[in-house]
């Protein structure tokens, strides 16, 4: 610990030299500053997030290619305050200060709830916010929020670019973006790409695809309509990783994979329709509009390790198969003005949101034909196998056949009609050059029923929950920002899938989350930002009381901890990025420590452009030892070891249109294990790899 301790106060110490530096930063694009919805809701030069009173990290297209990253867990090994969960191999899974999350994402500021893997070929930025958000994205964002912000079409410009790469293990990619300038007023771009997936474990493969045009015109001087559909098309073999033994993974079966081709796989097609539309109607006044229909089919099913004897040497497999189909409709509308009363100034935010999703899941347990210690031909949904690569379940560890198939155990059919309407209200307010707050709040109308279709049997329940947001920032100089925070938001009992209400669910309120922040942000430059925050967050969920039959609330997580954050240009050759996270958190009213939860975290990228031709880069990334599951204090239990990885990248600007790079990544060959999902599926992180991309822009 102390080793972090004097790392960060060297960090501070450092940043009057970096300051002293500052006018050596020439003509540096800066890009990253502004957060999208402020963006879209600026009638002045937006908001920049040294004035946000919370923490934010803000990834670049270019910073996306120049690190080699090709999935969202990529970009949050670099991010201070989240970390990566499994999501059971076929989804983003995120942990914001201690809550998991597979729904809090969003496009452009609008709801992306399915469970997938998201490309970043049609990235402009990303966004990743820490504490509840509720406010301006909508119900969700329970723990932080990760943002897609897309790529649009541009008028008045043409340019493309062709992006190729290929790596050690047998994956390649390619992506095409290419902007046309069709008139004065209207421009057309387009994006696409395709994936083929190899990693270093046995089975792994898969392709995606994915196209996205955008049509952007300019009505008139006050009034743009932007259009955009997007069709993905994914599929992959899904991995669970390997058991645990003495509370860790088992090390020697590192290279074995638990699950079968054909029998775990991800499948995923998706349609999404958007259009926005903005319209300054008066020197003060804007209106906003967006709406987005989409239709996902989602299916997923897998074998994966239940149970590990290491004496028999044998495992215990079980399994399920879960198609999902939704479809979304959501139409958001506000109208920003500004006002100003004296030494008072600033904006107003009046804003509605309606949202109208129907949901169709099915849940089949896998079914064997028989059972070790059984009489044969007996089902069941689980059996066990003897240990060998690949896996042979032709036959179980007592030498019987096996078969199995996902068809014929339902376990469970459900459909969800969900509809959200929203009013929200948020003031920006400047009291005067240095003091400034932001408040606001959200009221959510919450109305779902969920059939259950095997027991012919509905559940309804209609939530109204108000989530404030209050934030005030004093600024001693135009670079500089002190703040405090609060916010809550809230996750109704239908869980974020809406899957599952039953009775006790439908009679308990929704699960509430606050967060309390204390932040600290300089930029040092144009291109230069350094933060650091405190920040106290706690969950909270009714319960039954059996006997009584009065509701109690209960205390589910509570995490405090600090983050700090160095990041930008340092000069025309020095580029860095450093993260540092302290994390302490506790369960069920103290007496267990929290899963997926490290107590320190660590990230540093740092870049140097040695001449105009050649560059490098060189990423550490540490994270601490983390429970597997809740674990009661001063006990032991399932545990993933700390690690520590590094990364290497170079960079040839052969032209200066054209650009070849060249990533290592796990550079020292570290044998270890990212996240887990359960006990007895850790999974395997990925061993050292090359990857070599080419880039042309014309």
């Amino acid at each position: 610990m102390k080793k972090y301790i004097y790392a960060t106060l060297f960090l501070l110490g450092s940043l009057s030299t970096f300051a002293q530096n500052s006018d050596d930063v020439e003509e540096v694009e800066v890009k990253g500053k502004v957060l999208y919805v402020d963006q879209v809701n600026s009638l002045k030069p937006p908001v920049p997030i040294l004035d946000v009173p919370q923490s934010v990290s803000v990834i670049t297209d270019e910073e996306i290619k120049n690190q080699g990253f090709r999935e969202i867990g990529d970009i949050i090994r670099y991010t201070p305050g989240v970390n990566t969960s499994q999501g059971e191999g076929h989804r983003d899974a995120v942990v914001f200060r201690g809550v998991r999350s597979t729904a809090d994402f969003y496009q452009d500021g609008v709801r992306d709830d399915v469970q997938y893997y998201r490309s970043l070929y049609n990235v402009e930025q990303l966004e990743i916010l820490r504490g509840p958000n509720a406010l301006l994205f909508g119900r969700g964002g329970t723990g932080g929020l990760i943002n897609r912000v897309s790529k649009k079409a541009e008028i008045g410009e043409a340019f493309g670019s062709i992006d190729f790469g290929a790596d050690s293990f047998g994956a390649a990619d390619l992506a095409v973006d290419a902007n046309f300038a069709t008139s004065d007023s209207t421009a057309v771009r387009l994006n696409l790409h395709t994936d083929s997936l190899a990693n270093h474990r046995d089975f792994y493969e898969g392709e995606r695809y994915g196209i996205n045009p955008t049509v952007k015109i300019q009505v008139d001087d006050a009034t743009t309509i932007d259009l955009s559909y997007e069709y993905a098309d994914h599929e992959r073999f899904i991995d669970r990783g390997i058991p645990t033994a003495n509370n860790k993974p088992v090390e020697s079966l590192k290279d074995v994979v638990f699950g079968v081709e054909g029998l775990n796989l991800q499948t995923l097609e998706a349609s999404i329709l958007r259009g926005s539309l903005a319209h300054d109607y008066s020197d003060s006044g804007k209106f906003n509009m967006s709406i987005t229909s989409s239709d996902f089919k989602k299916m997923y099913k897998n074998l994966y390790a239940a149970g590990y004897d290491a004496e028999a040497n044998t495992v215990k497999l079980d399994g399920y198969l879960d198609p999902t189909e939704r479809q979304n409709l959501i139409v958001s509308a506000n109208v920003v003005n500004e006002f100003s009363n004296g030494s008072t100034s600033g904006t107003v935010l009046v804003g509605l949101e309606f949202v109208d999703t129907d949901n169709k899941n099915y849940r089949y347990n896998t079914f064997f034909n028989n059972r070790a210690g059984k009489d044969a031909g007996e089902p069941t949904d689980q059996q066990i196998f003897n240990i060998t690569r690949p896996l042979n379940i032709a036959k179980t560890s007592k030498g019987l056949d096996s078969t199995v198939d996902y068809t014929t155990d339902l376990k469970s059919s459900s459909e969800s009609d969900l509809t959200v309407t929203s009013f929200y209200l948020q003031g920006d307010i400047d009291f005067s050059d240095s003091w400034k707050m932001i408040i606001g709040g959200r009221l959510d109308n919450f109305d779902i029923t969920v059939t259950d279709v095997k027991k012919s049997q509905d559940q309804s329940r209609k939530d109204d929950m108000f989530s404030p947001r209050l934030g005030v920032i004093y600024k001693p100089a135009d670079n500089m920002s002190l703040y405090v925070s609060y916010s809550e938001s809230f996750l109704p009992r239908s869980g974020e899938q809406y899957k599952k209400l039953d009775a006790s669910g439908a009679a308990l309120d929704p699960d509430v989350y606050k967060n309390t922040e204390f932040g600290y942000k300089y930029d040092i430059n144009d291109a230069l930002t350094f933060t650091a925050a405190i920040f106290d967050s706690e969950s909270t969920r009714a319960e039954k009381d059996n006997e009584t039959g009065e509701m109690n609330e209960i205390r589910g997580l509570e995490v405090e901890g600090y983050e700090v954050e160095l990041s930008g240009v340092i000069d025309d050759q020095n580029n860095l990025t450093f993260g540092y996270t302290s994390l302490d958190g506790v369960t069920s009213k103290g007496t267990k420590q929290p899963r997926e939860l490290p107590n320190q975290m660590l990230s540093l990228w740092y870049s140097y452009q040695a001449t105009e031709t050649f560059g490098f880069g060189l990423g550490v990334t540490h994270q601490a030892e983390s429970f597997i599951k809740d674990t009661a204090n001063g006990s032991t239990g399932p545990a993933l070891p700390d690690y520590t990885r590094v990364d290497f990248a170079l960079h040839i600007n052969a032209s200066d249109n054209d650009v070849v790079r060249v990533h290592i990544e796990n550079l020292t060959d570290e044998l270890y294990f990212p996240h887990s999902h359960s006990t007895h599926q850790a999974s395997v992180g990925e061993s050292l790899s090359a990857r070599v991309s080419y880039s042309r822009r014309f």
